[in-house]
């Protein structure tokens, strides 16, 4: 029984798998490229930090594996303090995710290994109103933005007693964090009567983005450059709702981008246009004077779609 037994165990270690230190190491094809696909998430937060109606709301699904989806989201504003103190401040918080996916190998078997990778920005602006002719202001802004990219790695346990090298390093709960300075020059018209209202923005933003404390497989910079012409006209329909007119509102928009984030989705402009309604609540004691309701479309180079926004005026 003995030598039955031991026979039995030293069968069974035979048939054992490997220790970690007996595998192979474990590699990326030389199709996968890391650096490359960080340095696109980088070009994609580009859009984030700069307050672009086009870029405040993108979904898209490819077909290549590397570009798998994108999902991106942007809320923010600005606005002058008053006509007496002409400081203009501005703001965004965004966040996109990301889910590419990357093929490995260890010389013996090749494995999918999908990521999904979110990033979060905030960016704040200061600028000042320096009006030029009636109803128009010409307003240089100073942009500075704080970003970080997180890597969670979604993977079965088969490869994770394998040897690894440094470029899977990003990928387990890694991060890459990014700042931004930059600034804007816009050239603002606004005309409001009882009639109706027209605001019109022409407006040209640079920002440089530059990791820092980033593992040194994924650190780069990305440089946004856009050019955006935006307009709504406001009206009343002819209805009241609290106590206040319920105006109509008519939107556009078109935004030229000239940085690394130009070609990187396939396109290098979008416009939109929107049809919605405006409910004023200023004659209440609430905090938030305007909301407004709107269905846009989106249209450019391979792309287009439509969605639904929500803004409020304070």
């Amino acid at each position: 029984m003995k030598k039955l037994a031991l026979f039995f165990l030293l069968s069974l270690s035979l048939l054992s798998p490997l220790s970690a230190k007996d595998k192979k190491e474990l590699n990326l094809l030389p199709n996968s490229n890391v650096q490359r696909s960080a340095n696109a998430v980088l070009s994609l937060m580009s859009y984030s930090v700069i307050l672009d109606l086009a870029a405040s709301s993108l979904s898209i699904k490819g077909t290549e594996s590397e570009n798998k989806k994108l999902m991106m989201t942007q809320l923010g504003g600005g606005s002058t303090i008053s006509k007496d103190v002409p400081l203009y401040l501005e703001g965004a918080l965004a966040g996109s995710r990301f889910d590419p996916t990357f093929v490995a190998t260890n010389g013996e078997q090749e494995r999918a290994i999908p990521l999904k990778w979110t990033s979060l920005s905030g960016t704040g602006g200061i600028g000042w109103d320096f009006p030029i002719a009636e109803n128009w202001v010409l307003r240089p802004i100073v942009n500075f933005s704080l970003g970080t990219v997180a890597s969670d790695l979604k993977i079965a346990n088969w490869w994770i007693n394998y040897k690894t090298g440094k470029e899977f390093n990003f990928f387990d709960k890694g991060s890459m964090n990014v700042y931004g300075l930059g600034g804007a020059l816009m050239l603002d018209y606004e005309l409001v009567k009882p009639e109706y209202e027209v605001d019109l923005e022409l407006r040209l933003s640079q920002v440089h983005l530059q990791t820092f404390k980033t593992n040194d497989a994924v650190a780069g910079s990305a440089k946004s450059q856009t050019a955006n012409v935006w307009t709504r006209y406001r009206a009343p329909t002819g209805l009241t709702f609290l106590s206040r007119p319920l105006r109509y509102v008519l939107e556009a928009s078109h935004s030229h981008y000239y940085g690394d984030q130009a070609g990187v989705l396939g396109f290098d402009y979008l416009s939109t246009v929107g049809l919605g309604f405006e409910v004023d609540s200023s004659a209440h004691p609430v905090f938030v004077t305007r909301t407004r309701f709107l269905m846009r479309y989106m249209f450019g180079p391979n792309v287009s779609g439509s969605g639904m926004s929500i803004a409020m005026s304070f």
